[in-house]
């Protein structure tokens, strides 16, 4: 049976809270774990109103110990913003509290706009480098205990939650994050949500696929969008909130995940050519059987050895439901 896990951007509902949200993550995680999903990411994001998540590391110690055998990680800490020894301090942390549980994925991605990215900053003299490689390499360092004995930092790799690791994961979107995972024989979550024309990228990776110590053989996780309701009329009303989200945050403009009734109205005043549900994204939307076809449709594509689901509804609610049929239908 194909493994399915899930990757949650903690949406922000209007007329809600990020509070909300946040509670509504470890209630989904727990509800994942009875439904058999595999494992749960979280998402970091910075500086808007749609999504809570800003520091995925403790939304992670609050779901792992809320859960007691779903793998937990995040999906994915955006590596730019943070120290290498930071980011392997405290996955260890997590690690030893959640033994054989915890995913540390890492993005180059800065997970915001500009200013945002400028504001984390600690040194605000000028942007930060571009030095993501770098800093991964120092990251693998640590946890695997292998920087150089003349590197000025070697002795910081007796991390405080030894001989319990996190494992290491690259998330991507692009070809040149496929290289490096494949190089550094680390598993691969392609982000199909972003960008929906990956299959090529992914079988880059195997061809290129290096074994370590982390993974002996390439491992691919496809992260795909889908929305699952008991009718296809349903799930497609649901989905207006996600879709009138998106198609603002194309434009430029943030905002909460909108009630179904506002963004069906929004939805009617638009072009069809601005939907970025039918231009951008692939959007797996409608029934169990249709959403079933869909997934397994993007596996083959991907020849993934793993599905990864993003679900944005205004309703919690309607979320769990869509995880619940997706969860069943892929399961028989």
């Amino acid at each position: 049976m194909l493994p399915i896990s899930i990757v949650d951007q903690s949406p922000i509902s209007e007329h809600s809270t990020g509070a909300q949200a946040l509670r509504n993550s470890v209630d989904l995680a727990r509800f994942a774990e009875e439904l058999g999903y595999t494992r749960y990411w979280v998402a970091e994001h910075h500086g808007t109103p749609a999504l809570a998540c800003a520091s995925p590391e403790i939304l992670i110690g609050a779901i792992a110990a809320a859960t007691s055998r779903i793998r937990v990680g995040s999906g994915g800490v955006m590596l730019p913003h943070y120290s290498p020894l930071k980011v392997a301090e405290t996955f260890s942390m997590l690690a030893a509290l959640a033994p054989k549980r915890i995913d540390l994925a890492l993005g180059r991605a800065a997970g915001t706009d500009p200013i945002t990215t400028f504001a984390l900053q600690r040194d605000r003299r000028q942007a930060g480098p571009d030095d993501f490689p770098a800093q991964l390499y120092e990251l693998l360092g640590y946890l695997d205990d292998t920087l150089p004995e003349d590197h000025p930092f070697a002795r910081l790799a007796q991390l405080p939650g030894r001989p319990e690791l996190p494992a290491p994961w690259l998330l991507g979107s692009s070809p040149q994050s496929a290289i490096w995972a494949a190089e550094l024989g680390l598993p691969y979550a392609f982000a199909d949500f972003i960008n929906p024309h990956g299959a090529e990228i992914v079988a880059d990776y195997r061809r290129r696929f290096e074994p370590s110590r982390h993974a002996e053989k390439p491992y691919v996780i496809s992260a795909v969008w889908a929305l699952c309701a008991d009718t296809e009329e349903e799930a497609h009303r649901i989905a207006a909130s996600a879709r009138m989200m998106f198609t603002l945050f194309f434009r430029g403009q943030l905002i909460p995940i909108p009630a179904i009734d506002k963004a069906l109205r929004f939805l009617e005043e638009q072009p069809k050519d601005d939907d970025p549900f039918r231009t951008r994204r692939r959007a797996i939307v409608g029934t169990p059987d249709r959403v079933r076809e869909g997934i397994l449709e993007a596996a083959a594509e991907y020849e993934a050895d793993e599905m990864m689901i993003v679900t944005i509804t205004y309703a919690h609610e309607a979320r769990r439901r869509s995880y619940e049929l997706i969860a069943k239908a892929l399961a028989g």
